[in-house]
Parts: structure tokens; sequence; C-alpha cells
């Protein structure tokens, strides 16, 4: 089990290195039931290791698994869930971060993601908590810091597959597949809420498409960083935002979609101005990139955190493994 935690040392981008997630005082659990109470989780299951073991936990799987989560799965500081060496599908419900800190979440299957009712559930700590009514995201940080969301596969849910929200800031996004879908990545609560101007979000050697809309990312007030990452069409525009946003766009590659909008960026209508700059971005079958004129921001990272962009050229290379790796034979990849 010791070999999975080099996994957090491989981190790039605003999450920094997840030293917090392994060593001293580590519980190892591994799912071995698929089926889900959300009120009185049962040992074995995965919501029971999310929320029933203290402590830092880091999550495996002995073997393929579906699981149909009957509600949110609320998930808690210092975890890690590792779908490495299995397939594992979730839907249904989707995964919330709240008011947490580090957190990884690889290695995962997250589609068909549906609105949840109010209802009671239990919280990390064991505690039973009551739950307003969910949008249907297949991930949403509120007030989340020092989060990696890394080689998951996320696709045909509800609403959004990421938000990023309340505050939440200190987050990679990489190496996901998102596929299939209308608003993917919303990071930024909205144009009135103020705190996420402290966001600093990392979308990173992601492949979106095919069939996604818009939103790869849409960025309100705060930062993000959005390099060498394949876009494969869209149907509005790829990147977004409103509210005073900077983004960073680095050597990402766009390849805009037939007979359809060529622009990558879109202004949309809000308060405040916005800063996007284009560097090194490679541009195929027409797509154009319009920048502000303004002034723009370096991502200015820590030396944890700093990594290397390569060239916009290369990005078919670099993503042709997003999404949830394919081990076979117990490996984890």
């Amino acid at each position: 089990m010791k070999q999975r935690e080099e996994l957090a040392k491989c981190s790039k981008g605003f999450a920094g290195k997840m030293y917090n997630n392994f060593g001293k005082g580590l519980t190892y659990y591994v799912v071995t039931d698929p089926r889900d109470d959300p009120i009185n989780p049962k040992k074995g299951t995965l919501r029971y290791g999310v929320t029933m073991v203290s402590g830092k936990v880091w999550i495996s799987f002995s073997r393929d698994m579906d699981i149909k989560l009957a509600r949110t799965l609320l998930i808690g500081s210092y975890t890690t869930i590792d779908g490495r060496g299995a397939t594992i599908n979730l839907s249904n419900a989707g995964l919330m971060l709240y008011n947490v800190t580090d957190v990884i979440i690889h290695g995962l299957r997250i589609h068909g993601v549906v609105p949840q009712p109010a209802s009671q559930l239990m919280a990390p700590g064991g505690k039973l908590t009551s739950l307003s009514q969910i949008d249907g995201d297949a991930i949403r940080l509120l007030s989340a810091k020092k989060v990696w969301i890394d080689h998951n596969t996320l696709s045909k849910c509800e609403d959004g597959l990421i938000d990023v929200t309340l505050g939440s800031t200190s987050i990679t996004i990489s190496n996901n597949w998102f596929r299939d879908h209308d608003k993917v990545m919303l990071l930024g609560h909205n144009d009135d809420y103020v705190d996420d101007k402290n966001m600093k979000v990392t979308v990173v050697y992601n492949r979106f498409g095919p069939n996604c809309h818009q939103r790869m990312p849409r960025v309100r007030h705060g930062y993000a960083h959005v390099a060498n990452n394949l876009y494969l069409g869209w149907e509005v525009y790829a990147i977004g935002g409103s509210s005073n946003p900077s983004i960073k766009s680095d050597h990402n590659l766009f390849v805009a979609p037939k007979g359809k909008s060529k622009e990558v960026i879109m202004n949309i209508k809000g308060k405040g101005k916005w800063f996007f700059r284009s560097v090194g971005d490679v541009l195929e079958n027409g797509a154009s990139f319009k920048e502000s004129v303004e002034g723009f921001v370096k991502p200015n990272y820590s030396v944890d955190e700093a990594f290397q962009v390569a060239s916009g050229t290369i990005v078919r290379k670099l993503t042709r493994s997003a999404g949830a790796l394919k081990c076979k034979g117990g490996s984890i990849c």
C-alpha cells in the first residue's frame, strides 16, 4: 500500500505537493462493497471510508465497481480517493468538499449525476447532518483549499462537472477527460461573491471533448492558469469570464468546431473588467483568441507548485492518457 502514497508527490500547480495526505497517522481503507447507505453507512462501503474513518485516510478499491450514490457524498479533510487498479463508476449523486483541506480525487469515472433533494446524511466525523437541495454537479468545492483532482473521467451530469466556489483556492485540476457535457467547469460562485478574488486554480493536461459546449473554464473574480489542455471543439465558447477574472491561456491546443463559433474566448456580461492572455496557444481549424487589452498577472508559483509548460504542438501527446487510467491486474499504474 505504501507504493500508492507516491502519488501525493506528483501534483503540480496551485495545489502544490500533497504531503499532508500520507505518512504518519495514515489509515488505509479498502472499499469492498459497492452499496451505499447515506444514513447508516456499512463497513466496506465508500461512504463508510469517507465519513466513519477518522483522521488521515487513503481509500482504494478491491475490484471494479459501479457505485450508485444514494445521496451526495461529503468528503472530509486529509482524504485520498484512489481508483487506480480498478474501474470505478460513480453515478446518481456527486462529491462535495465543504470547508475542507488536503483532498485528492484520482482515477474515478463520474457520470449521470442528478439533483438531490434536501435530506439527512452521514458527514465526515460520523456526524449525521442535514443538507439542502443539491444541484447535479459531479464534484463541487465550497470553501475548500489544497485540492487535487486528477485523472478522472467526467460526463453527462445534470449541472456542472466541477464547481470551485465560495472562496475555494489552491486547486489543481489535471489529466482529466471531460466529455459529452454542456457547462463543464465553473470557477467562482457568482458576480457578487468578491471573496473569490483570492481563488487560484491550475487547469492543466486535461482533454475537453468531444461534445463539450462551454465553461472550460468559466471564471469569476479569481485567477486561472490554463495550460497544455486539448480542446476538441465547443458549442458556445471554450474559456469565459466576468467580474475581474484573470486567465492565462498557456500553450493549449484549440481545435475550433466546424461551421460554428471559432472564437475561444467569451467576455460574459457582468461587473468589472476582464484579463485574458494567450501565450503560445495553437489555434486550429480557424480558431481565434481575443485577448484583453488590460494588464495581466503571472501565476507566481512557489517551488512546490511550479512546473514546466510544454509546447502547444505536443498537447495531443500530453493528453493522450487523460481520464481514469485503464490499469490491469490490480496494477496501480
